[in-house]
């Protein structure tokens, strides 16, 4: 099951909407089929073991990260393909997080007469994994996660001079891999036209399909010459209110660029309505890389759903100093937004993040 589940990560960013999963074929003492889904290879990790496995599959215990799908998509059942290879014992982490279909493998390969286990100690990882896919599943909607670099005491610019980076290489490179993992990214145009940025994926790895960059403009203030502008590929969405200028709505599009209008509160872009627009397009996650107020104005609407913060082992100071949620913020302690299962991850010797989930009302 190890080397399912790492088998699993190298899949993840390469299989949105799909999830990750490793399937590893073992015959006695020997490993005699591996698999990993890719959006891209069409074919789903257990087929790939059994493929690779042959003849040697018959009287075989497949180890899996997740069921095995019962139904027909893009591929015919995993189960069925199971049955006919003659597996006879089938080891899985986690159980589909499909409420219409969870159970339904389990079910159909021991009728077969299949032995069926699963390995509650791997759960967690498992589902860490595929954590924008389970929130799907779960809720409908994309995983939405603030990420920010910030100082030690929450600073995220200066009032004057911002050349240079708060973090470290190594945080940013790990920035990279959460992009890596994400199916899409929001900006604001405050940050665009200060800094000119890309938001792009500069892993170089493989991905089932570009990340959709978004950029949140209610006045449609973005530039034309902008980086994001020039080098888009159908990857840029941009997010507008009916109140902005119609020439400069022609322009943008005439380059082939989506914007969606989207009106919400105070003359602002209604966010919870972008969420649900990209549920429908199944993204299943998008990363918030913003400013001071568009940090606020997520968090506040409960459009989010964690936070990923990186700490630098510096401190700005000063009330001038942009702090990492602006906005008008809560009035009263008792009023702050809560948050749940916080997680530290060290980033380098004197770095370090904070991963937290939000507390919503249920």
């Amino acid at each position: 099951m190890r080397e399912a589940l790492d088998l699993a990560r190298q899949g993840q960013g390469r299989t949105s909407p799909n999830p990750a999963v490793g399937a590893v074929l073992v015959r006695g003492d020997r490993v005699v089929g591996r698999g990993v889904h890719t959006w891209a290879g069409v074919k789903h990790a257990e087929i790939l073991a059994l493929e690779e496995a042959g003849d040697d599959a018959r009287g075989s215990t497949l180890y899996v990260t997740l069921e095995p799908c019962s139904h027909h998509g893009r591929t015919q059942p995993c189960t069925e393909a199971l049955i006919s290879a003659g597996v006879s014992r089938v080891v899985m982490a986690l159980s589909d997080p499909n409420p219409l279909v969870s159970g339904v493998g389990m079910r159909r390969l021991r009728e077969a007469g299949v032995a069926v286990e699963t390995t509650p100690e791997h759960a967690a990882e498992a589902a860490e994994i595929n954590e924008a896919f389970l929130h799907y599943m779960r809720t409908g909607l994309p995983l939405v996660t603030v990420k920010a670099a910030v100082t030690l005491d929450g600073k995220i610019s200066a009032p004057e001079d911002n050349q240079g980076w708060i973090t470290s290489a190594d945080a940013r490179a790990h920035v990279q891999q959460l992009r890596h993992r994400s199916d899409a990214i929001l900006t604001g145009i405050g940050t665009v036209l200060a800094d000119d940025c890309l938001m792009t994926d500069r892993t170089g790895r493989e991905r089932s399909r570009p990340l959709l960059r978004i950029v949140v403009d209610s006045q449609l203030r973005l530039p034309l010459t902008a980086r994001m502008v020039t080098s888009h590929q159908s990857d840029l969405l941009v997010v507008t209110t009916s109140a902005a200028s119609s020439e400069r709505y022609r322009a943008l599009e005439n380059l082939g660029i989506r914007i969606l209008t989207l009106d919400g509160p105070g003359g602002r872009t209604n966010l919870h309505r972008l969420v649900e627009y990209l549920a429908r397009e199944k993204y299943l996650s998008l990363m918030v890389e913003a400013g001071s107020k568009l940090n606020w104005a997520v968090l506040e609407s409960g459009a989010a759903d964690k936070i990923f913060f990186y700490y630098a082992p510096k401190i700005l100071g000063g009330l001038h100093s942009l702090p990492v949620v602006g906005g008008v913020g809560r009035r009263r302690r008792a009023d702050a937004i809560l948050f749940r299962d916080v997680t530290l991850h060290k980033i380098t010797k004197d770095e370090f993040a904070v991963e937290a989930w939000l507390v919503k009302d249920a």
